[in-house]
């Protein structure tokens, strides 16, 4: 979507009728007959399957394998990195399409040819063309294409997740947690009783509908969404009101959306930040990272660390390590796309953590760093053959804070 907002690129979308039915089998599958549909004696007679159906577990792989086929004999290549990304170039047009089960959005500098792929998805599809792209996978998209603008939004969502669990009329809140607070085992029931009280609650469904509006837009709710998540087999109380927090939060922010715009330079530039033991079950750390290109966030995750970490060097050494594996996956899906000069550069990241920085940049090895685990010394590597730098700013410039702790309103 950044792409699209920064090359003013005409997007439509298409829906795939009964996708699961176009896929072909490659084996010998017998299936009992139907109910209301019987031929001969139902006990020793059964169907031979032709095509692939709904309820076969390889009818999703088999639907993904015809389309592949069928996209790939009109000109489209397959991205590098990611399967259901395609592009297709004719001299200075091009247009990019993006699959997500049967669901497909087309991007093009070149209307013409868009409607081309149209006519053709068409021909060997039954389609439903849905037009300009609006609304897909419940978020919306709004475009102001003469300032270069174009939002997503989960307002509508939202407003559905907070009728479902009661919270369409309650009051604002400021903060997805409050600064400081912790989460814990300490917190989940301690006798029968309580636990009879929380299983009237719908907490696991609450979290997951949390989950899907952090993933798509809402990084702000990422680092609590996380920390709930550890107890979706055993919640407390606390974990409930803490889930209703969030819940008063988005009523006050669902508003909000992510934005791109139109800038003059086009870099993908990380943000990474951990916390110190901030597990009180395990002491593991959470870190926290997030990328933008033309101003806005492209991807995000907040996520408690595999191993215990002795210094906050160690946890924040450790989040470069995974920052940078998703930062050389980002740069080579956007190099794979063809359409973005220069971005094969440095990969850019920034640190708020000088020690974490200086032992990045540097071959020196100290007392405290030798047990730093041999797969996260990758990153010194990075750095030293051009790939990857690594950059100190300061604590109040630190994008990725709210990934790992909880901030004070502003």
């Amino acid at each position: 979507m950044a792409l699209v907002a920064h090359f003013d690129l005409e997007l439509h979308q298409m829906d795939v009728k009964t996708a699961f039915l176009n896929g072909d089998i490659d084996e010998t599958i017998y299936m009992r007959q139907p109910e209301g549909f019987v031929s001969g004696d139902p006990d020793n007679m059964v169907c031979k399957l032709k095509k692939s159906i709904y309820g076969l577990k390889q009818a999703s792989r088999q639907w993904y394998f015809k389309f592949h086929q069928v996209i790939i004999s009109f000109g489209f290549e397959m991205n590098m990195v990611d399967d259901c990304v395609y592009h297709k170039f004719n001299g200075s047009k091009h247009i990019f399409l993006v699959l997500y089960v049967d669901d497909i959005l087309l991007a093009s500098n070149d209307i013409e040819l868009l409607h081309d792929t149209k006519r053709f998805l068409s021909k060997h599809f039954e389609m439903k063309d849905l037009g300009d792209a609006s609304f897909v996978l419940g978020i919306q998209i709004h475009r102001a294409r003469s300032h270069g603008i174009l939002g997503l939004s989960q307002k509508n969502y939202i407003e559905k997740v907070l009728k479902r669990y009661g919270m369409h009329d309650c009051k604002p809140g400021d903060t997805p947690v409050a600064k400081g607070d912790k989460f814990s085992l300490d917190q989940c029931p301690k006798n029968d009783f309580e636990k009879k009280e929380i299983e009237k609650i719908p907490y696991a469904s609450a979290v997951g509908s949390l989950m899907y509006a952090q993933v798509c837009t809402r990084p702000d709710i990422a680092y609590v969404t996380g920390m709930l998540g550890r107890y979706l087999s055993n919640p407390g109380m606390e974990h409930w009101k803490a889930v209703k927090r969030v819940l008063r939060y988005l009523q006050r922010t669902k508003n909000c959306m992510l934005t791109y715009r139109r800038l003059d330079q086009l870099e993908i530039i990380g943000y990474t930040d951990s916390d110190f033991a901030g597990c009180k079950d395990s002491m593991k750390s959470t870190s926290g990272y997030v990328y933008l290109l033309i101003g806005g966030a492209i991807s995000w995750k907040s996520a408690k660390q595999s191993i215990i970490a002795s210094s906050t060097m160690a946890t924040e050494f450790i989040a470069c390590y995974e920052t940078s594996n998703h930062g050389l996956w980002l740069r080579n899906f956007v190099t794979g796309l063809r359409i973005v000069d220069g971005i094969e550069r440095q990969l850019k990241l920034h640190f708020d953590n000088k020690s974490a920085v200086l032992y990045s940049n540097n071959n020196m090895s100290t007392t405290k760093s030798k047990h730093i685990d041999i797969k996260f010394l990758v990153v010194k590597e990075r750095i030293q053959s051009g790939q990857l730098s690594i950059e100190h700013i300061g604590a109040n410039s630190m994008v990725a804070d709210p990934l790992t702790k909880g901030l004070p309103p502003k």
